[in-house]
């Protein structure tokens, strides 16, 4: 049973958003977001301003990545692609995935130290339920190859992020058995025997994104119900945010520690049109910005 936490405050940060799903946290000092029909946009931290940078075409735009020379990885879902986006706006594809089993829905983008591009690919999903085809697909860098590097989290992998240590990858599962996972990333690259860190309620509960901050407490957004968890270091969950109306956290999907210190929690919102930011009091860990 999770405990409710009150204390959070929360506020809209920036609108004018189209439906955002994907939300990263640049070194350049911006945020990135996409959009419902292909947007990706770059935002002012400091000014909350935003211009659009690129477009992928008519593909949605769900979860995105940064390298060390804020170049943009996206998951672009309407292509099936990881698209390439330079800090000019030029586009390019990177990598369609393995080539015996290329993207469905390509979802969510991780990198580990040395640039390997870790991406869920959801699976097909059709009339509203998952077919149990997902994957973990593992890119090197370059785009030039890719492997599944785990597929027994089939049911529509999601959010993922790399823990504090970076010795697990760290994945949500959306449906039917919702909930938080880790797998651990072996000396030779491959995967470990996938660990259940989190159930979640079967019913009315679908989480999308995952981040930890610099005490080893994992925050989850979920799509429904309008809220954010707190799943605390010694296993405690609480409800670390919600609201009830769904006006300022509507539909939250990916997460991101944004500011020079990662000191500010934000999330897009993919039932509206606009980033919602949470106040919090422990930043969160630095993420794997690799020269690719």
């Amino acid at each position: 049973m999770a405990v409710l936490n009150n204390d959070t405050q929360v506020a809209e940060f920036l609108s004018g958003l189209d439906h955002p799903e994907g939300i990263a946290w640049g070194l350049n000092g911006k945020i990135y977001a996409g959009g419902e029909a292909g947007q990706i946009y770059e935002i002012s931290f400091q000014e909350k301003s935003m211009k659009q940078l690129a477009s992928v075409g008519d593909g949605f735009v769900a979860g995105l990545a940064l390298d060390a020379n804020s170049n943009i990885y996206a998951c672009d879902v309407g292509n099936a692609n990881i698209q390439k986006i330079t800090p000019e706006g030029k586009v390019t594809p990177y990598s369609a995935g393995n080539n015996e089993y290329p993207f469905r829905i390509p979802n969510y983008p991780v990198f580990d130290s040395s640039g390997n591009l870790y991406v869920s690919d959801s699976g097909e999903f059709t009339k509203g339920i998952p077919s149990l085809n997902g994957n973990i697909c593992k890119i090197k860098p370059g785009g030039n190859e890719a492997e599944i590097w785990e597929n027994s989290l089939n049911d529509f992998p999601n959010g993922m992020c790399m823990d504090p240590t970076n010795n697990y990858l760290y994945v949500v599962l959306s449906f039917n058995q919702p909930g938080i996972y880790r797998i651990p990333i072996l000396s030779n690259g491959t995967a470990g025997t996938v660990e259940t860190v989190l159930n979640l309620p079967k019913i009315g509960v679908v989480p999308d994104g995952i981040a930890f901050d610099q005490e080893d407490n994992l925050y989850i957004s979920c799509y429904r119900p309008d809220r954010i968890y707190r799943l605390k270091k010694n296993g405690q969950l609480e409800i670390f945010a919600e609201e009830l109306t769904g006006h300022v956290i509507s539909a939250p999907t990916n997460i991101a520690f944004c500011g020079e210190k990662r000191e500010k929690l934000i999330s897009s919102n993919l039932g509206r049109w606009h980033l919602t930011e949470y106040e919090t009091t422990i930043p969160g860990i630095s993420l794997n910005y690799p020269t690719i």
